[in-house]
């Protein structure tokens, strides 16, 4: 399906659609409908349920307005950019790397140094697309995606809406650490939106300026703690490794989650035990697995701090995109934000038996630093209890020196009051180390749009339909009384509605048009399972019956009406269709399917 008709048909049947369209719309912002809204909340049900509940973590929602202090100490201000090449004659502004993967068959010309991609864009002739115009010596400058704000009236204070929903996650430690009572290893999700000031959104869901994350931050002992990885050893995985990548001949692997462990394809156990976790759950969710891989992030790609990282990665329409990154993010986070905040990002880990150690350790004479050095004795003391810790054999010499506000202080190592002393310790602080899941939810669902549409013929006509799966399906059933013009059809039907809902199913009621034309509706937008009440079922004594009919198939079956309830919620917990279809008379229908 190309992404022109998927985009058309999410527009047409209410999943998405560009958002402000009453004032000439704004790119990279889209808004839901009343079938994405629904599709989009059970996927981050589905996604809470398998990495929140099931794994044992808690989660948060953290504000997506945050100070300028906390992107200082992540690396935002300085780090967080995209490749932006203007156009001279019309002045538009284009992502300088997809303008070069467009036309070469460089996959990720993101890692690529500013003046390569400035010397690709000439070699290859590229032009603006906008107006055409050759963009051959139009310097490629970095662009700081992060929108900026202010906090408050008048001298405000600068802050910036988060970009990712980690930092919320990140900042708050001291806290969190409490409430999982020091103990490591702990997880903390959270879902929600960020938001990003693209240069040049496209794609539909692919590329926005807001957008919604579900993330988990995984807090993890790095000499102690070690996954779960038996519960997903024998899953099986494509990966497509970066050695691969970058050979000529390369191909993906394909092997399972213990293989490419044990034999170092993927470098943290951590991160193969979530891309196990992840494969599972986006089999559950219903992606086509025949077009779904694991890509590792090349060196140049890879953030800095970052020991290992691989994306999980769909095709749609041809095209490779990522849908979910899995990081070794080491204690880069917690580090950064306990050097700059004034929090403890650490977390105590006692020994199994108390150990007595050496330390070295300084007692300043106070009375000589006073009159010596002024304002900045205090500072002095200070840099020199640093100084004893970093590099005790600094004061092997008979005088020490520490900088001091850029100055340099000589102390006599006397005064210093130097000394290595025994201790008995009970443990030490430590700075946790971090593993990063992180999906993108739109792109999940425009995946999940694209890979369940579906054309066959039935009953001798064409139709369209979106093979998504029960649980994430925007509507669990639809409700169809066969005729309006006879009042026992149109009671039951209501009354039918009005069970199914009381019951927590989600239900559309449908009364208009032919039987047919309101399959197809449903079909379209992808409701699993609907419902007719005809008169076959209210006729005699007999308790009333409806048929239900199941999407893919078309096949229909004849069931109480009391009953319908549970048969429904056990298919949307996952029970087969076929167990109905033994269980209850079935319903002939013609099917042809191409």
């Amino acid at each position: 399906m190309a992404a022109d008709d998927l985009v058309e048909l999410a527009k047409r049947r209410g999943f998405f659609f560009g958002s402000n369209g009453a004032y000439g719309g704004t790119a990279g912002f889209y808004t839901f409908g009343p079938q994405g809204a629904a599709l989009k909340r059970n996927l981050e049900d589905a996604w809470r349920d398998r990495f929140t509940i099931r794994e044992g973590n808690r989660e948060i929602e953290a504000p997506t307005v945050m100070p300028e202090p906390v992107f200082e100490a992540s690396g935002h201000l300085e780090g967080f950019d995209d490749m932006l090449v203007e156009c001279g004659e019309c002045g538009e502004s284009h992502r300088a790397d997809h303008l070069v993967e467009a036309v070469t068959e460089i996959e990720d010309a993101e890692a690529l140094p500013g003046d390569e991609v400035e010397g690709l864009i000439a070699d290859n002739e590229i032009a603006c697309p906008s107006c055409g115009t050759p963009l051959a010596g139009e310097s490629v400058e970095d662009f700081n995606l992060m929108f900026a704000t202010d906090i408050g009236p008048g001298d405000a204070q600068p802050g910036y809406l988060r970009p990712e929903t980690a930092q919320g996650i990140f900042v708050e430690f001291p806290r969190l650490k409490e409430y999982a009572r020091g103990n490591l290893p702990f997880g903390i999700t959270q879902i929600g939106a960020a938001y990003r000031n693209e240069i040049s959104p496209r794609g539909g869901l692919l590329r926005l300026r807001e957008f919604t994350q579900a993330e988990l931050e995984q807090f993890i002992d790095p000499e102690a703690d070690e996954p779960p990885l038996d519960r997903v050893r024998d899953v099986e995985v494509r990966l497509y490794p970066a050695t691969e990548q970058e050979a000529d001949d390369g191909e993906y692997v394909e092997t399972t989650v213990g293989e490419a462990v044990d034999e170092g394809v993927i470098g943290s156990p951590w991160v193969g035990y979530y891309l196990g976790v992840a494969k599972e759950w986006y089999e559950r969710v219903g992606v086509d697995l025949d077009r779904f891989r694991f890509r590792q992030h090349l060196a140049g790609e890879r953030a800095h701090y970052a020991a290992d990282c691989w994306d999980a990665e769909s095709e749609v329409d041809g095209d490779w995109i990522e849908i979910a990154g899995f990081s070794y993010r080491s204690d880069y986070d917690l580090s950064k934000h306990g050097e700059h905040g004034d929090g403890a990002f650490t977390v105590f880990k006692r020994y199994d038996e108390p150990k007595t150690v050496e330390r070295a350790a300084v007692d300043p004479d106070m009375s000589v630093l006073g009159p010596e050095f002024g304002g900045d004795a205090a500072a002095v003391a200070e840099a020199l209890e640093a100084l004893a810790e970093r590099d005790p054999d600094a004061f092997d010499a008979e005088t020490v020196s520490v900088d001091v506000n850029g100055e340099t202080r000589d102390v006599d190592v006397d005064v210093a009051g130097f000394a290595i002393e025994e201790t008995t310790e009970s443990g030490e602080h430590i700075t946790p180390h971090v593993v990063e899941p992180s999906f993108g939810v739109g792109r999940t669902v425009q995946t999940l749009l694209a890979h369940a549409y579906r054309e066959d013929e039935v009953d001798g006509e064409a139709r369209t339909y979106l093979s998504v799966e029960p649980e994430i399906a925007p509507q669990d059933a639809a409700v169809f009384p066969l005729v309006t013009n006879d009042d026992r059809l149109v009671d039951l039907a209501d009354r039918v509605a009005s069970d199914l809902r009381a019951a927590g199913l989600a239900v559309a009621y449908d009364d208009s048009g032919s039987i047919g034309r309101r399959y197809r509706r449903q079909d379209e937008v992808g409701t699993p399972f609907c419902v007719t009440v005809d008169r076959d079922g209210i006729e005699g004594d007999a308790p009333d019956t409806v048929t239900v009919r199941e999407r893919d198939s078309a096949a229909q079956v004849r069931l109480p009406a009391d009953e319908l309830a549970a048969e429904l919620a056990a298919l949307r917990a996952g029970e087969s269709f076929d167990v109905l279809l033994d269980r209850y008379e079935t319903v002939e229908t013609d099917v042809e399917t191409n």
